[in-house]
Protein backbone atom coordinates (compact mmCIF):
# COMPACT_ATOMS: atom_id res chain seq x y z
CA UNK A 1 0.00 0.00 0.00
CA UNK A 2 1.61 3.21 -1.15
CA UNK A 3 1.03 6.62 -0.14
CA UNK A 4 -0.70 9.22 -2.10
CA UNK A 5 -0.78 13.00 -1.88
CA UNK A 6 -3.65 14.86 -3.56
CA UNK A 7 -4.80 17.88 -3.29
CA UNK A 8 -8.24 19.20 -3.93
CA UNK A 9 -9.75 22.47 -4.86
CA UNK A 10 -13.30 23.24 -4.82
CA UNK A 11 -14.93 26.15 -7.51
CA UNK A 12 -18.55 25.45 -6.90
CA UNK A 13 -19.69 22.65 -8.05
CA UNK A 14 -16.66 21.66 -9.69
CA UNK A 15 -13.50 19.65 -7.81
CA UNK A 16 -10.37 19.72 -9.24
CA UNK A 17 -8.10 17.40 -8.66
CA UNK A 18 -4.09 17.88 -8.71
CA UNK A 19 -2.30 14.63 -7.69
CA UNK A 20 1.89 14.33 -6.96
CA UNK A 21 2.65 13.76 -10.62
CA UNK A 22 1.14 16.87 -11.56
CA UNK A 23 -2.22 15.10 -13.11
CA UNK A 24 -5.53 17.40 -13.07
CA UNK A 25 -8.41 15.35 -12.92
CA UNK A 26 -11.90 16.71 -12.26
CA UNK A 27 -15.90 16.21 -11.12
CA UNK A 28 -18.58 17.58 -10.11
CA UNK A 29 -20.41 17.61 -6.83
CA UNK A 30 -23.89 18.61 -6.22
CA UNK A 31 -24.96 17.92 -2.51
CA UNK A 32 -25.05 14.09 -1.32
CA UNK A 33 -24.13 13.22 -5.21
CA UNK A 34 -20.76 13.01 -7.03
CA UNK A 35 -19.43 12.24 -10.58
CA UNK A 36 -15.89 11.92 -11.45
CA UNK A 37 -14.96 13.04 -15.16
CA UNK A 38 -12.30 10.52 -15.00
CA UNK A 39 -14.01 7.14 -14.07
CA UNK A 40 -17.33 8.35 -14.91
CA UNK A 41 -18.52 7.27 -11.98
CA UNK A 42 -21.74 8.44 -9.86
CA UNK A 43 -21.47 8.49 -5.95
CA UNK A 44 -24.72 9.56 -3.50
CA UNK A 45 -23.65 9.79 -0.51
CA UNK A 46 -25.80 8.14 2.09
CA UNK A 47 -26.67 9.16 5.91
CA UNK A 48 -24.25 7.93 7.80
CA UNK A 49 -20.81 6.04 7.03
CA UNK A 50 -20.88 4.59 3.11
CA UNK A 51 -22.06 5.63 0.07
CA UNK A 52 -23.42 3.92 -3.29
CA UNK A 53 -21.62 4.35 -6.37
CA UNK A 54 -22.68 3.02 -10.12
CA UNK A 55 -19.95 2.74 -12.91
CA UNK A 56 -19.97 4.91 -15.79
CA UNK A 57 -19.44 4.41 -19.25
CA UNK A 58 -15.66 3.46 -18.66
CA UNK A 59 -16.85 0.91 -15.74
CA UNK A 60 -14.78 -0.12 -13.00
CA UNK A 61 -10.72 0.90 -12.87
Amino acid sequence: MGFRLRKTIPLGPLRLHLNQAGRITWGLKIGPWTWSATTRRHTLNTPGPGSVSWPGRRGER
